[in-house]
């Protein structure tokens, strides 16, 4: 049999990155504005700001995303009683479809949000600083970073534009008519989101597991909103999210144990707790044994007896 191939056509290319930003503004912040030869887009993630672009004023607020085309001005002040939480992001784009981001603000709906939550991780994953240094005009990425972070952070960019692209390209709706409200997800497609999100913030909190997180936090560095948060994690492990980190601590816990590699106190200060009796009381709260009577169980000794074993060939 011959086969023959076909190649891709990109058609949305994202050329580079110059900004990539999460601040958390005080609500009378007020930035006087700037022009620069590239794309900018401004989201509210909470609360509400005016912006400027060229020669017009818009109100945003919450799930609003505006569009700043190549050379134009433009500047963003909170309203002076809302402390605001934006998304910055800036680009090059040379592609034909972005003419149509021109003189835009749309709204995000629960996929654009998303995928907006996995660029701001990954963004921690690839980039240095932080996120929220409002004078940082050179990115750098990190020495040692997972592979493709850089790429992953082009791809979902990328798939965020095609997205509002395919989604309100059909709409001739002037910049100040956006709709009220986003469209209503189907139920396939809800539960395809909340499965992303539970996974996402599950991975979030593996990556935590060495400290202290709050609700707050969380919602905040995946973009989530407390309520929805706490439904998904019901939904999905019949637990609260608190109590979900918790059990993963445990867990990690367990598996420790059973290595015989660390003590309990090393192994408290490894998953972040205060101290190797709070550490003793959560594992017995959530075991039903202390860490002791663990590592002596039949159950552990089972655990342990599963492990690989190493190849005594290549000693």
């Amino acid at each position: 049999m011959t086969y023959k191939g076909i190649s891709f056509r990109k058609e949305l290319l994202i050329d580079q990155l110059f900004s990539l930003h999460y601040f958390e503004y005080m609500s009378t912040f007020s930035f006087p504005g700037e022009s620069h030869n590239f794309w900018e887009f401004v989201c509210v993630d909470k609360g509400e700001v005016t912006i400027g672009a060229g020669d017009q004023i818009y109100t945003l607020k919450k799930g609003d995303i505006a569009f700043h085309e190549p050379n134009e001005f433009h500047w963003v002040k909170a309203n002076g009683s809302i402390a605001p939480n934006l998304i910055v992001i800036s680009f090059s784009s040379k592609s034909p479809i972005m003419n149509f981001f021109r003189k835009k603000i749309l709204r995000t709906d629960d996929f654009a949000r998303s995928l907006l939550a996995r660029i701001i991780t990954e963004a921690g994953n690839f980039l240095e600083g932080r996120l929220d240094d409002p004078y940082q005009t050179v990115l750098r990425p990190k020495s040692s970073q997972p592979p493709a972070s850089g790429q992953l952070i082009q791809l979902y960019l990328e798939e965020l534009m095609i997205y509002f692209y395919r989604k309100y390209s059909d709409l001739s709706t002037p910049a100040d008519e956006k709709p009220d409200k986003p469209d209503k997800p189907d139920k396939t497609m809800k539960e395809n989101i909340d499965t992303e999100v539970f996974n996402r913030v599950v991975a979030y909190l593996g990556q935590h597991l060495s400290g202290r997180v709050t609700i707050e936090t969380i919602c905040k560095d995946n973009l989530i909103g407390r309520s929805q948060l706490q439904k998904i994690f019901s939904k999905k492990s019949g637990l609260g999210i608190i109590e979900y980190f918790s059990n993963m601590k445990i867990e990690a816990a367990k598996e420790l144990i059973r290595t015989e590699q660390m003590n309990f106190t090393q192994i408290s200060e490894k998953l972040g707790y205060t101290s190797i009796h709070y550490f003793s009381r959560q594992f017995k709260k959530v075991t039903g044994m202390t860490p002791s009577e663990y590592a002596s169980s039949i159950k552990a000794m089972a655990d342990r007896s599963h492990r690989p074993q190493p190849d005594q060939d290549s000693e």
